[in-house]
């Protein structure tokens, strides 16, 4: 049996069994009121026949008298009168007289007269008035005992007890009384059950509802299901109820966001406002086509995706997934850069076998003066050369492997990369990761540009970078030969969304996401990425700055000079 069937059963049943208790308790105390109606109505008629003047006058007499007056005699007397006139007159079961013996004087059976009264006439008889409820000759009945005292000129003095009055109503009379009670309260009850079952079950429908039909087994397993899938997984996870609140965010994204946003106001949440517009959709769909939206918080680089969440066509919020991309996108670009020299390394490598087997061939002809010549360009220029000219001038072997593979890179596309005349970093990069995000979007938008635009006067499209540390600060320099922004609002390419990928002839180069993350990872280090001179058509191009603080770590460089270990430098293009 489910547990919502049996909750209900257990509704109803105690309902039930309230209704019962208090339809019996009503009941009984019905019950009770009418037979203390009847005891009251009994000892009022009762003291009204005592103190009638013939009655206690023709009874005073009987109880002086020598004995009891014949049944006969007593039938057709004044006191049986008055206790038949007041029977007949109150529908009384019985008015029954008796003398100081407690013998009857009048009765609803004649036959019954003269005889001693079924029931203890002792009270009445000592002065005192009671009630009763007890089954006498005429059946069960509830009813009263009164004295009768002498008049005024009585032998027995006045005020002396003389006899007694008993009045009986029959109990059937008062259990019809009860019937109309039992009918009200027994309509009552049905009503009272049918409005608890009809709340139980509405009750059931709203559990049902809240619970999405799950059982509590269902809702405990889900739960720790919950529990450990939240806690078993590196990305972040925030739950939006359907009243705005954060409902659950577990310790990825306590982590990542730096706060812990449960029962917070999701429109109001103290996180990037990029993060909140994701939930601000119509429809149930992924950001970015399910690609997730980038956005720098902190010290991470994070990638957000929200989904709708519905059950049985009920909206019931919004999931938020937060993934941390910091470590795999300086991952990426250094497997990028090492894939990059691995190409240049296997095509020098083709290039210099191709040279040998020259040289073999002269040999081979006896053209030993020509094979002796090629061997000397070879000994000039040596076998494989870097990329990049002057890689020297960069103290940190990250940066000079970096630029080396970009400039593989840019060459294969018919760009020339090359050091500014005012390149010098003389330390280590403390954060290699953020300077290769920063230098690299600059470094791919200017190529971009310079394989866009136009070249320059001699036929070369270029891309110069210049690099200098200034004690922590790392400045950066990025110029091309291409087009420039050519009406574009520098401004403009550091707002999230804005891209410059489109056709080359209207927008030269650039990814609006590479700019507005670059920006947002130069000033979480205290600097800043700007446009120096958005260029000319014709060229020169665009030419780029940024700033960031803290990247250089010259403790390293002092302690590797001290050691006398200090970074390898980067091979020129004489080997």
């Amino acid at each position: 049996m489910r547990f919502s069937t049996r909750t209900l059963l257990l509704q109803v049943g105690a309902v039930a069994l309230a209704v019962v208790l208090a339809a019996g308790a009503h009941l009984w105390l019905a019950y009770e009121r009418l037979w203390t109606e009847a005891e009251q109505n009994a000892l009022t008629l009762g003291r009204a026949v005592a103190s009638d003047p013939v009655l206690r006058r023709t009874t005073a007499q009987i109880a002086a008298g020598a004995g009891t007056p014949p049944p006969a005699e007593l039938a057709s007397g004044p006191v049986m009168a008055a206790a038949e006139s007041a029977r007949a007159s109150t529908g009384a079961l019985f008015v029954v007289v008796t003398d100081e013996e407690g013998l009857r004087l009048a009765h609803p059976d004649p036959a019954r007269l003269g005889e001693r009264v079924s029931t203890p006439p002792d009270v009445a008889l000592s002065g005192r008035e009671e009630t009763t409820r007890n089954t006498g000759t005429l059946g069960p009945s509830v009813g009263a005992k009164v004295p009768v005292y002498a008049p005024a000129g009585a032998p027995q003095g006045e005020g002396s007890v003389v006899g007694e009055v008993s009045v009986g109503y029959a109990r059937s009379g008062v259990a019809e009384g009860l019937g109309a009670d039992a009918i009200a309260v027994g309509t009552t009850a049905v009503l009272a059950l049918a409005a608890g079952v009809v709340a139980s079950l509405a009750l059931r429908r709203r559990l049902a509802r809240l619970t999405l039909g799950l059982e509590p087994e269902d809702i405990g397993t889900l739960v720790q299901d919950q529990e450990a899938v939240l806690r078993g997984i590196d990305e972040g996870v925030v739950g939006v109820g359907r009243d705005g609140r954060v409902t659950v965010a577990n310790d990825a994204a306590r982590r990542f966001l730096g706060v812990d946003l449960t029962g917070e106001r999701w429109d109001s949440a103290s996180v990037p406002a990029e993060l909140r517009e994701l939930t601000a959709g119509d429809v149930p769909a992924e950001a970015d086509g399910g690609t997730g939206r980038q956005l720098v918080v902190g010290e991470r680089v994070l990638v957000a995706s929200a989904r709708r969440v519905v059950h049985a066509r009920e909206e019931l919020g919004w999931v938020v997934m937060l993934r941390d991309r910091t470590e795999l996108r300086g991952l990426t670009r250094q497997l990028d850069a090492v894939g990059a020299l691995s190409e240049a390394l296997r095509a020098q490598r083709h290039e210099f076998s191709n040279q040998v087997h020259t040289v073999a061939g002269l040999l081979d002809l006896g053209e030993v003066a020509e094979a002796r010549s090629v061997l000397g360009r070879l000994g000039a220029t040596g076998p494989l050369s870097f990329p990049l000219e002057q890689a020297e001038l960069l103290g940190d072997p990250s940066l000079q492997a970096f630029l080396g593979a970009k400039g593989i890179e840019a060459s294969e596309r018919g760009v020339v990369l090359r050091l500014g005349a005012e390149t010098l970093v003389r330390n280590p990069v403390a954060a290699a990761q953020d300077v290769t995000t920063v230098l690299g979007n600059l470094v791919d938008n200017a190529v971009s540009a310079a394989v866009a635009g136009s070249p320059d006067p001699g036929g070369e499209r270029w891309v110069e970078v210049e690099l200098l540390d200034d004690g922590p600060t790392l400045h950066v320099v990025v110029a091309d030969s291409g087009d420039g922004l050519r009406g574009i609002e520098p401004e403009q390419l550091f707002e999230r969304g804005f891209t410059t990928a489109l056709p080359a002839a209207e927008q030269p180069g650039g990814h609006g996401l590479g700019l507005h993350l670059s920006r947002q990872l130069a000033r979480r280090h205290g600097g800043d990425v700007w446009v120096i001179s958005p260029g000319r058509p014709g060229g020169p191009g665009a030419v780029f700055g940024a700033r960031v603080v803290g990247l250089t770590d010259e403790e390293k460089a002092d302690r590797d000079s001290r050691l006398g270990r200090a970074g390898p430098r980067g091979r020129t293009g004489n080997g």
